[in-house]
């Protein structure tokens, strides 16, 4: 994990990597918990028996539950000292290129594309790409606005 020891030192690291996060297995436990909370129920998340039969041979996490764990997985790729909140300001570009079949690990690999200093802290936009363990293709690349204070 790589450390900033102030928000403003991420300024000079515009268009470089942040870091590498740590491996996050999603199980079925958790997919079945977003189905549960999002109300997408589809057989292909919660049906293992069916979806055995199905197109990846086994459920699958929803694109938005991988979408939804970036800011986990980017906490374990890179740190900043000093920010007492951050906010969640929206999403750009966001795609999912390849599945995450039960039982996968991912991981994220983090950017900085963009700062912009704000009155007590700083606009981020950062390039979240998440490859799942053993596949080439990546199953979920975002654009993520995040606004931090300190």
């Amino acid at each position: 994990m790589k450390i900033f020891g102030q928000l403003g030192a991420l300024q000079a690291h515009v268009g470089e990597a942040l870091g590498v996060g740590e491996w996050m297995t999603v199980d079925q436990p958790r997919i079945d918990q977003f189905a549960h909370a999002t109300h997408d129920r589809q057989w292909i998340h919660v049906d293992p028996a069916r979806a055995a039969d199905g197109p990846f041979g086994a459920t699958v996490a929803h694109g938005f539950l991988t979408l939804s764990l970036l800011p986990a997985l980017c906490a374990t790729a890179f740190h900043v000292e000093g920010s007492r909140m951050g906010v969640n300001y929206g999403l750009d570009r966001v795609r999912f290129p390849a599945p995450v079949p039960v039982g996968s690990r991912i991981r994220a690999a983090c950017r900085l594309l963009e700062y912009t200093p704000l009155e007590q802290g700083a606009q981020l936009t950062i390039e979240a790409t998440v490859e799942r363990e053993g596949s080439e293709k990546p199953v979920c690349v975002a654009q993520m606005v995040s606004r931090r204070y300190y």
